[in-house]
């Protein structure tokens, strides 16, 4: 038995793309006029292997279902070009204008307020806000399994997690990991530890960024010398620091990845034991398709990806199926239909509300 794939990688090779350019006003190949779903990143960048690129190929997948959608991204190197992005994006007409992460939260609602006829989406954070489509994932529930999956994994009976920064997406994986651990102690009477994350006080260990490596290489190495040999960093692009000193280490501690499946969009398959994945490309490429079909966002219920809807889930296990054994792999398929059945209830503070 393995664990479904929730994601194909739904073209995560990213293609050349026009970056803060007044978009074409010839016409599209269908004769109309082109619609332009534009995306501005926040500070990891689009190959950030993680949720910017993710969503970056949600607009590309859409652009190839349709013919006549225009996809463009321009990518902040600051959060101060949030604003300053956004509102470009404004100026230029742009018939979608989608905001990437929950640090962009604060800058979209304020520009969005400040144009109402604009159509806004956002990947990772809520609005009220009529003209922002909201994108958000249950992902303590796909955690939830990667805690469990990594307590019947561990050798030394500790594992890790770790994460950028203090948000609620980020927290949010981190919780459902505890969590996790702890379902999988109390079924099979274990005492397996988590390093990095306490779930009660809401506080643990964090890179305090997106991007630098070298950061979160540092955190990583801490909970590894604590014991861990499963490490669970939620941090974008600086968790690409834990999976190259993993594999430098030689087999003695093992990944899990978050958002996007690392065997599809890192070249660290080796040390990826699975994924704790989000389908934002799927969800962006419905919103930009609805969009671009004339459907108002404005009367779509806000997107809350979980399990139930293959919104969230765990990636396969590639190079380290044969080392999860088929109880284990059976386990944490009962699990998932638990967690859909509503007979497990997983809970997080920074669940979407």
């Amino acid at each position: 038995m393995r664990i479904v794939s929730v994601f194909a990688a739904s073209g995560l090779v990213l293609s050349a793309a026009a970056c803060g350019d007044a978009p074409d006003e010839n016409n599209a190949a269908d004769g109309g006029k082109k619609y332009t779903a534009c995306m501005v990143t926040d500070t990891g960048g689009i190959d950030d292997k993680s949720f910017n690129a993710s969503a970056w190929a949600g607009l590309q997948a859409a652009a190839e279902e349709k013919d006549g959608i225009e996809p463009k991204y321009v990518a902040s190197n600051a959060e101060a070009d949030y604003e300053v992005n956004l509102n470009a994006y404004v100026s230029q007409n742009c018939d979608f204008i989608l905001a990437v992460g929950g640090l962009m939260s604060e800058a979209t609602n304020k520009i969005a307020a400040a144009n109402p006829e604009q159509q806004f989406a956002i990947v990772d954070a809520g609005s009220e806000l009529s003209n922002v489509y909201s994108m958000q994932f249950d992902t303590a529930q796909a955690g939830f399994l990667g805690g469990y999956l990594a307590a019947g994994m561990t050798k030394t009976g500790k594992v890790g997690t770790y994460g950028a920064m203090k948000i609620e997406p980020v927290t949010i994986f981190m919780d459902g990991f505890v969590d996790g651990v702890a379902h999988y102690n109390e079924a099979k009477k274990a005492d397996v530890t988590v390093l990095g994350w306490d779930k009660e006080k809401q506080n643990g260990s964090f890179s305090n960024s997106f991007t630098a490596q070298d950061e979160g290489k540092k955190v990583s190495d801490a909970l590894v010398a604590q014991g861990a040999d499963i490490i669970m960093p939620v941090a974008g692009g600086s968790g690409l620091g834990t999976t190259a000193a993993a594999k430098a280490a030689n087999g003695k501690y093992s990944v899990i990845w978050v958002d996007v499946d690392g065997c599809e969009s890192t070249q660290d398959c080796s040390v990826l034991l699975t994924t704790v994945a989000k389908n934002i490309s799927g969800a962006v490429k419905e919103a930009v398709l609805k969009g671009a079909a004339g459907e108002k966002l404005a009367d779509a219920e806000a997107y809350v990806g979980t399990l139930a809807n293959d919104g969230v889930g765990l990636s396969p296990y590639h190079e380290f199926d044969d080392q999860v054994s088929a109880e284990l792999k059976a386990e944490v398929e009962q699990l998932k239909a638990d967690i859909i059945a509503g007979k497990i209830k997983v809970e997080s503070p920074a669940q979407p509300k």
